[in-house]
């Protein structure tokens, strides 16, 4: 019979991770580069997670995705073999099998194959018999009351027994005891395997030490926080039972206060177990347990400005004034403001070209008072409530200006896990082309125009549901982002118009091997409206969905295909003086064709329309893309974009939906990445509907100077204040697949997803 002493663990695999690092790249040269490396008799384990054991590696493609740019040799990660470090290997190897249940396991020295100056490697692994759990005891817990104290260890009967099985399976019956209140409990392990046999007995011996509670609560290192805010916001009182997660929770949420910019909470004395090993030495066993609050406080003023340009929005620049402890208890008072399209009228043909022109290109901005109380009522709530005014625009669609409240309450309900109602009254007016508002909204008498593009009020309540473990908010390269948004609007919220929206959208990134990142998105929305209760007359009742509300699509984070807004339902709109002017139009039109909706505007050429898109009631995008390091600040991609903007009368068809493939450069700045993209669409001509304004023949008492100027001579018809939609659809877009016209630059910061 044998005992097993497994207390070596941390010692073995230190001395396995010490080995880890490959030569450096001054090593490589002159060195024979390894073409393969091979495992032969390994059943348990595939060879990759052999291969994460060992130094030596082959030349690889670190991952698929690359492929094409590994057949380039761009990519290709070049391993080179280290005569002294192959035979060890072989011992790593054996430590791998060793501390997973192989005690038995062993693997001869390498054989090297070269052929043509590359080098083949393969390792002979001859597992042996694992050592299997036939018995599992846990002793020394009668009488405690720790509810799942045995459930779902990591060790099970009939499993593999190994040093890190073991190890595991101690630290979390030791978790979970210190959870329950017993802050000094030891767990000792032991296996017994009898002589000719690989069936382990495995005991764990509890000492749960006494039930400790919290004691005085000292707290450290404040400033202009006081010690109260902090030990409320903290949430560990004297008396209470201690458990090992609350410090972590509470250490959390005093990260949630906007001023402290460092915390920890410590309790004194009591150890802290890594890998089932205590790290400090024990003192006497109280059960009255103090702890320290140690804060460190950031500036309790703070003033941000910064500046940037984009092909969008031209240049922009914003300001930022933060009081971080605004009377105290952690609270935040903010003054903030942006302006957007700055000299876009300027700089529209050289830096801006996707900034729009006329009202489009006029100074945007956003001003508004912003006030945060950090806990309500439990300090996993905060309050946010905001006062602010606004222009905004959408290229050759609206210009909206509003001035609102915004009230949201936030629950933390799990780790970067909020939930949030929120309600957000607005008073808004539009600006926009009669054609728009008549082929978009189904609003075409000008009373009805008037009082659509009055102030009205949009009232919504909503619910977020947010979960962000991505590991960088402007440059992510690993992990997920999920965001579901859901909305309503009705009379009883104080809002004219009345709709329910629902958006969802998720995002997840991850490593593809040193310096790739591949990452992948995906946001659906969809948006039903109820009548605008301010119209009457022929507009009584009609379904009207707020243009801000609608679904628009393409851009610099969307389809990079198309500019900002140009996926989806668009019409051509057209002054009739060019429908009319000869000098201009080949075949025109005549005005009685004009007013009898038959004249065919394909004649002209597609500088004399402009493109406005109406939004849509559905959306799908989705997106892939795969960046790889350059250099130390350079960065490239390749993408995939994908979708489709869907109007309330079209029927969802995913054989709609517009592809966009697109390559781009990234460069690294203090303010996240620079970013520059350009896409492709295949997209060519699409049929759209062109909306120009009706006419009249000129009348008896007419003002002469209302007649049309066509050629530069009047002709007896006249403009009227009524929109005409033309029968005869026009095909609008670059027919050519080789055009340049087919492809979108966009410049902007942060990566698209």
């Amino acid at each position: 019979m044998r005992w097993c002493d497994v207390g070596r663990i941390v010692a073995c695999t230190s001395i396995g991770m010490a080995c880890m690092t490959p030569p450096s790249a001054s090593a490589q040269a002159g060195r024979t580069e390894i073409a393969s490396v091979r495992f032969e008799g390994n059943e348990s384990f595939p060879g990759d997670s052999l291969a994460r054991a060992i130094v030596t590696r082959e030349t690889e493609c670190p991952s698929a995705l690359l492929s094409p740019l590994c057949v380039l040799g761009l990519a290709v990660q070049r391993f080179y073999l280290s005569e002294a470090q192959a035979p060890r290997d072989s011992y790593r190897l054996e430590r791998f099998y060793v501390l997973r249940g192989f005690p038995d396991a062993a693997v001869e020295p390498p054989v090297i194959d070269t052929v043509e100056g590359r080098a083949h490697v393969s390792f002979a692994v001859v597992e042996g018999r694992p050592i299997t759990v036939s018995s599992i005891d846990v002793l020394g817990i009668e009488g405690l009351a720790v509810e799942g104290l045995l459930d779902d260890l990591p060790l099970a009967v009939g499993d593999r027994m190994g040093p890190i099985a073991l190890a595991v399976t101690r630290e979390t019956l030791t978790r979970r005891l210190q959870n329950e209140g017993y802050a000094y409990a030891e767990v000792l392990r032991r296996s017994f395997i009898p002589a000719d046999t690989h069936d382990a007995a495995v005991t764990f011996e509890v000492d749960p030490g006494p039930l400790s509670e919290y004691g005085e609560v000292t707290v450290a290192g404040t400033d202009n926080l006081s010690a109260s805010t902090i030990r409320r916001t903290a949430q560990l009182q004297t008396g209470r039972l201690f458990r090992r997660n609350q410090l972590i929770e509470s250490q959390a949420r005093l990260y949630g206060l906007d001023i402290v910019s460092s915390a920890s909470v410590e309790p004194l004395d009591v150890p802290i177990f890594e890998w089932g090993l205590p790290s400090g030495p024990f003192s006497a066993r109280d059960s009255v347990i103090p702890v320290t609050l140690q804060v460190n406080e950031g500036d309790a003023y703070r003033f941000l400005y910064g500046a940037g340009w984009g092909t969008a929005e031209c240049f922009n620049g914003d300001v930022r004034w933060t009081a971080r402890n605004f009377k105290g208890s952690g609270r935040v008072l903010q003054l903030r403001g942006r302006l957007a399209n700055i000299l876009a009228s300027a700089f529209h043909d050289i830096l801006c070209p996707l900034s729009g022109g006329g009202e489009f290109a006029e100074l945007n901005y956003v001003a508004a008072v912003d006030f945060a109380q950090p806990w309500i009522f439990s300090t996993r709530n905060s309050f946010l409530a905001s006062l602010f005014g606004e222009r905004q625009s959408l290229k050759d669609a609206f210009v909206r200006r509003a001035v609102g409240l915004d009230l949201a309450l936030t629950r933390a309900i799990g780790p970067q896990t909020p939930l949030t109602i929120s309600y957000r009254p607005e008073l808004s007016s539009l600006e926009a082309a009669d054609a728009l508002f008549c082929t978009g909204f189904l609003v075409c008498t000008r009373d009805d125009i008037d009082l659509l593009a009055s102030s009205n009020w949009l009232a919504p309540i909503g619910i977020s549901f947010s979960r962000d473990l991505s590991n960088n908010p402007l440059n992510p390269t690993r992990g997920y982002r999920l965001v579901v948004d859901v909305e309503h609007a009705a009379g009883w919220t104080g809002s004219n118009f009345r709709y329910d929206r629902v958006v969802g959208e998720g995002r997840w990134s991850a490593r593809q091997g040193p310096g790739a990142v591949f990452a992948a998105r995906l946001r659906g929305g969809w948006v039903g409206a109820g009548p605008f209760s301010r119209l009457a007359g022929a507009g009584e009742g009609r379904d009207i969905v707020h243009p801000q509300k609608r679904f628009y699509a393409g851009g610099a984070n969307s389809v990079r295909g198309f500019d900002t807004g140009r996926l989806g339902p668009r019409i051509l709109t057209v002054d009739p003086v060019h429908l009319l002017n000869r000098a201009e139009n080949s075949a025109p039109c005549t005005p009685e064709q004009v007013i009898d909706l038959t004249c065919d505007a394909s004649g002209l050429a597609d500088g004399g329309f402009i493109s406005r898109p109406t939004g849509g009631t559905r959306v799908l995008e989705a997106g892939l893309e795969l960046r790889f390091r350059l250099t130390a600040s350079l960065e490239a991609a390749t993408f995939l974009d994908v979708g489709q903007v869907w109007g309330a009368n079209e029927p969802v068809d995913l054989r709609d939906l517009e592809f966009s493939p697109g390559t781009g450069i990234r460069f690294a700045s203090p303010i996240g990445p620079l970013r520059i993209d350009v896409g492709y669409r295949f997209r060519s001509g699409e049929a759209l509907s062109v909306v120009t304004s009706q006419l009249r023949p000129f009348a008896e008492g007419d003002d002469p100077d209302l007649q049309l100027i066509v050629d530069k001579s009047p002709i007896p018809f006249v403009r009227l204040n009524e929109i005409a939609v033309l029968g005869p659809s026009v095909l609008f877009g670059e027919s050519s697949a080789l055009s340049w016209r087919r492809l979108r630059l966009h410049f902007s910061i942060g990566q698209a997803f």
